[in-house]
C-alpha cells in the first residue's frame, strides 16, 4: 500500500476554507451539488426530495455576508457546505416521511435539533434522502417510495437503514449527510458504500425531531467521505439539549477533533529518519475474537479486519484478543428490545393527528385499521407485530425481560473488554453489499447481519466504520472501531491514523458502476 493518502484528508475543510476566503462562492458549491444530483440520482435514487431553490437562496445569503466581512458568519465551521439529511429527521417546511406512506404529505413546522445545529454551523441542506421505512431494514429496499442503489455497484444495495445518506455521499452529490443508527444503520451502509460513518455515544446528539424507531437505541450521526469530515459534522451537531431531549447529555465534552487530527498528522510526519511516525503509541486495541470466527463471516471480511489490526500495530497500537462471550445472543436481544419499543412508538400513527388517513372507512375503528394496514409496509407491520407479541401478557417475561437481562450482561462484557483495551475492533458487517433482492429473499434470517453492530447500540457506546479493503468483486469492506462511553476521541484518532497511513479511499471502485 501507499504510505500517503492520494486524496485530501478533508474535502469538507477545503470547501469551507474556499468559501470563507472568497475563492469559491457558496452558491457555486450548492449548484455543483445540485448538478451532481441531477446527473447521478437517476441511477442511484438516493434522494426523496431536493430543495434546490431554497438551498441556492441560503447560499446567496451566506455569500453576501462573506462579502460584507460578517465575523459571525465567517466563524461558522461548515459555512456553505451542501449536506443531505435522512428523511426521518424533521425539516421545517420540507416533507418528512420516514420513507413511509403513512406519513406521506407530512410537513413539519420545526427542524430536528441536529438539523438546526447543522444550519447554525453554516451548512446548507440540499435534499432529504431515502431510507428503509421507519429505519426498519438493512438495504433501503423497504422504502415505500424507491429502491436506492449502491453507487459502487448499481446492482447491489447500499445498506440500511441510512442507505440514502451513504449513497448520497458515495455518489459524490454531497460531502456529508446525517443518518440515524439504531442497531447499525449508519455503520453498515457506510461499510457497504465505502465511506465513513459514526454512531456517537447515546445522548451525545439530541434525538429531538427524530421520528422514533426504538427510543433507547436511536442515535443521530454523520456519514462522510473521510474521518476528518465525519468528525467535523459530529462536532457541529453534538451537545446537550435540555429543552427538548432529556436523554441528550454531555458529561464528557466533545474533544477538539481538529487538535486530535493535527496531532496524528504531526506524528506521521515526524518519524525518525524520514520514516512514518507512530501516532498510536500506547493505544490498546482489542480484537474481538468471536467476530472473526462467527458463522456467516466472509473470509475476505475477516482477513481485512485482521489486516487493519496489523496496520494499527504498525502505527504504535498494542493489539490483543478480547472476548464478548454474549455476542451470539445479541441480535436476538436487540430485536426484542427494538421491536418492543417500536410497537409502542408507532402506535401514534393512527391517521388522526397527521399523515395519511383512510377516509372511505365505515367507522373510526375501520379507518384506523385501514390507515395502518395501507400506510405501513410489510416489514414494518411484521416488526410491530413481533414487538407487540414480546410485550404481551404471558410472554413479556420470556422475551422482553430476558432480552433486558442479556443487554445488562453485555455491559458487563464490555466493561471487562475495556479493562484491557481503549478501542475494540471487528468487521462492521459479516459480508459485503447484498445484491438487490437478497434482503427479501433472506427474510428474518437477514436480521443476523447486524451481529457486529448491535452490541455497541445496546450498550450505548460510540462506534465508527471506515473502509479497510475490497472483496474479489470490488465491493468495499468496512472495519468497525468501538470505544468506551464518551470516548469518540480515541475512535477518531485511531481511524484517522489508519486512513492516513493506508490508501483504501483511493483504491475503492469509482461510483456509478454497474
Amino acid at each position: 500500500m501507499s504510505t500517503k493518502a492520494a486524496l485530501s484528508p478533508s474535502p469538507l475543510s477545503d470547501a469551507v476554507r474556499a468559501v470563507k476566503s472568497g475563492q469559491r462562492s457558496a452558491e457555486s458549491l450548492v449548484q455543483e451539488s445540485l448538478d451532481r444530483i441531477a446527473a447521478a440520482d437517476g441511477k442511484v435514487a438516493a434522494y426523496l426530495s431536493v430543495q434546490g431553490e431554497a438551498a441556492l437562496e441560503a447560499a446567496r445569503v451566506i455569500d453576501n455576508a462573506v462579502a460584507a466581512g460578517d465575523a459571525a458568519t465567517l466563524a461558522k465551521p461548515l459555512l456553505g457546505l451542501p449536506v443531505a439529511v435522512k428523511d426521518n429527521l424533521c425539516t421545517q417546511g420540507v416533507p418528512t416521511t420516514a420513507a413511509s406512506k403513512i406519513l406521506e404529505g407530512y410537513v413539519p413546522s420545526y427542524d430536528a435539533t441536529a438539523v438546526r445545529k447543522l444550519r447554525e454551523a453554516g451548512a446548507i441542506i440540499v435534499g432529504k434522502v431515502n431510507m428503509d421505512e421507519f429505519a426498519m431494514g438493512s438495504t433501503t429496499e423497504t422504502s415505500a417510495y424507491k429502491v436506492t442503489r449502491n453507487p459502487r455497484n448499481l446492482g447491489h444495495a447500499p445498506g440500511g437503514s441510512s442507505g440514502g445518506s451513504a449513497a448520497a455521499v458515495a455518489s459524490g452529490t454531497v460531502l456529508g449527510a446525517l443518518g440515524t443508527d439504531t442497531g447499525g444503520s449508519i455503520r453498515q451502509p457506510a461499510a457497504w458504500c465505502g465511506v465513513v460513518g459514526i454512531k456517537p455515544t447515546y445522548g451525545r446528539v439530541s434525538r429531538s425531531g427524530l421520528i422514533a424507531y426504538a427510543s433507547s437505541l436511536d442515535c443521530v450521526g454523520p456519514i462522510a467521505t473521510c474521518v476528518a469530515d465525519a468528525a467535523a459534522l459530529l462536532a457541529a451537531i453534538a451537545g446537550p439539549d435540555a429543552a427538548s431531549d432529556a436523554t441528550a447529555a454531555e458529561p464528557a465534552p466533545l474533544p477538539d477533533f481538529g487538535a486530535v487530527l493535527r496531532g496524528v498528522d504531526a506524528a506521521l510526519e515526524g518519524g525518525a529518519g524520514g520514516g512514518r511516525g507512530r501516532p498510536l503509541e500506547g493505544l490498546r486495541v482489542g480484537l474481538i475474537s468471536e467476530a472473526l470466527t462467527a458463522g456467516g463471516v466472509a473470509p475476505e471480511v475477516a482477513a481485512a479486519a485482521r489486516a487493519a489490526a496489523d496496520a494499527l500495530a504498525a502505527l504504535g497500537a498494542r493489539i490483543a484478543d478480547v472476548s464478548l462471550p454474549r455476542l451470539p445472543q445479541q441480535c436476538a436481544a436487540y430485536y426484542v428490545n427494538a421491536l418492543s419499543e417500536a410497537s409502542a412508538n408507532l402506535a401514534r400513527f393512527d391517521g388522526v393527528r397527521y399523515g395519511a388517513r383512510a377516509r372511505d372507512a365505515a367507522s373510526a375503528r375501520a379507518s384506523l385499521l385501514r390507515t395502518r394496514h395501507d400506510g405501513f409496509g410489510a416489514e414494518v407491520r411484521q416488526r410491530i407485530l413481533l414487538g407487540t407479541f414480546s410485550l404481551s401478557a404471558g410472554y413479556a417475561d420470556a422475551y422482553y425481560a430476558r432480552a433486558q437481562a442479556v443487554r445488562a450482561g453485555l455491559r458487563t462484557d464490555f466493561a471487562r473488554a475495556f479493562a484491557g483495551a481503549d478501542v475494540l475492533l471487528c468487521p462492521t458487517a459479516p459480508t459485503t453489499a447484498y445484491r438487490l433482492g437478497d434482503f427479501e429473499a433472506k427474510g428474518v434470517a437477514s436480521y443476523a447481519d447486524d451481529l457486529f453492530t448491535v452490541p455497541a447500540s445496546l450498550a450505548g457506546l460510540p462506534a465508527l466504520s471506515l473502509p479497510c479493503g475490497v472483496d474479489a468483486a470490488g465491493l468495499p469492506i468496512g472495519v468497525q472501531l468501538i470505544g468506551g462511553a464518551w470516548q469518540e476521541e480515541a475512535l477518531v484518532r485511531a481511524a484517522y491514523a489508519y486512513e492516513r497511513s493506508t490508501d483504501w479511499r483511493a483504491r475503492l471502485p469509482p461510483g456509478l458502476q454497474s
